[in-house]
């Protein structure tokens, strides 16, 4: 995994101009969970190259195949089934017990990036793994009207910023159900806040919405499960 470090980094830096504010909120031992905003294919990547630290990301499993495929299982990319992943959410809580991170994208698909709403798969991990989440802005990517998959042009200005983490946990009397809605309310609102945040300070704004969200994505996972 240590290889893909540098090419993220020339990704963002040599390939497109990506400026990284935040970094001294992220916990420097220890897990993390990082839940960035969803506008481009190229998140994920932009968001692993920018990160202080290295990353285990979610990628949809059809990603996983021919050279693409062997290249994100060599970089330690996890794959994850959009309609519901239990498997996922357990290779992750794995990596976060080890005290590494984790890069998910909660929206569940690209969009724009408003953060309006996010699958429960990421407060699932917060309260069972007890792993601090990171929000990440990322700005850039995608703008105006451009399709969901389009590329954009080497050398565009890409921002990238690391918020507060917060830390969640189970309160005394509360239900599994209740303890994720809560979580996924608290996550959302952290993501949107720190989205909103991110255009004022970067003047980057997010582009339209263009794209039905699917929230199933690490979805389907019982609240009482451990």
């Amino acid at each position: 995994m240590a290889w893909s470090r540098p090419v993220g980094w020339i990704l963002d830096h040599m390939v497109y101009r990506t400026t990284v504010t935040g970094k001294e909120n992220v916990p420097t031992g220890g897990p993390v969970i990082f839940a960035g905003n969803h506008i481009s294919f190229l998140d994920g990547p932009v968001m692993f190259g920018a990160a202080p630290r290295p990353m285990h990301i979610l990628v949809k499993q059809e990603m996983f195949k021919g050279f693409l495929g062997q290249v994100l299982t060599a970089s330690g990319q996890l794959p994850v089934d959009r309609r519901g992943d239990r498997t996922a959410l357990q290779r992750c809580k794995e990596v976060l017990d080890a005290g590494r991170c984790v890069g998910i994208l909660p929206e569940g698909t690209r969009g724009s990036g408003a953060a309006e709403d996010i699958n429960g798969g990421v407060a699932w991990l917060a309260l069972n793994s007890g792993a601090p989440v990171v929000p990440v802005a990322i700005l850039g990517t995608r703008r105006g009207d451009e399709h969901v998959d389009s590329v954009p042009r080497p050398g565009r200005r890409f921002h990238v910023s690391f918020g507060n983490a917060l830390t969640l946990a189970r309160r005394a009397g509360e239900s599994g159900r209740a303890s994720m809605d809560r979580a996924a309310l608290e996550i959302r609102a952290a993501l949107a806040g720190h989205v909103q945040d991110s255009i004022q300070l970067s003047g980057q704004p997010l582009p339209f919405a263009d794209a039905r969200q699917d929230l199933t994505a690490v979805a389907g996972t019982p609240a009482d499960d451990h």
